[in-house]
């Protein structure tokens, strides 16, 4: 059986690469779509399309939306949702994927640091597996694909 996954949440790490590298090696039947990792682009979409705003407000709101559109669509599209929270940064998006997913009845994987347990239980609780490693990620993956 093959799968689609999405790669949600932090975007200043490898983590993506790390399971994009595990499942090539693996040789699994799964396609991997992400959001655009590329802060800069992302923040400045809706500038870039669509023109400048004086207000941050209305800079940051035409973003989201050409963003969500990719997002929603790819979630949509999704067998399951991993879900990263980093330490460094806090990742709204990432919970507001969370929260389409579980809307949408996909199922989710989270993964985060033990420091992130307690603010993220509910997060935690909608999922059906929570991790820690891009490698345990893996293996969930490489168990659920098995023949």
């Amino acid at each position: 059986m093959s799968y689609t996954i999405y790669l949600s949440g932090e975007i200043h790490s490898d983590w993506r690469e790390q399971i994009k590298q595990g499942i090539t090696e693996n040789q699994l039947d799964i396609e991997v779509l992400t959001p655009i990792t590329d802060h800069d682009s992302s923040d400045n979409v809706g500038a870039k399309i669509l023109g400048e705003e004086a207000s941050n407000f209305w800079k940051d709101h035409k973003a989201a939306k050409i963003n969500a559109l990719r997002t929603n669509s790819y979630i949509s599209r999704s067998d399951i949702v991993v879900i990263r929270f980093g330490d460094k940064y806090k990742q709204w998006n990432a919970a507001f994927d969370a929260g389409i997913a579980a809307g949408l009845g996909i199922p989710t994987i989270t993964m985060h640091s033990p420091d992130l347990t307690h603010p993220l239980k509910e997060v935690d609780a909608a999922a059906l597996a929570v991790t820690e490693t891009p490698q345990e990620v893996v293996e969930i993956l490489k168990y659920i694909t098995q023949a």
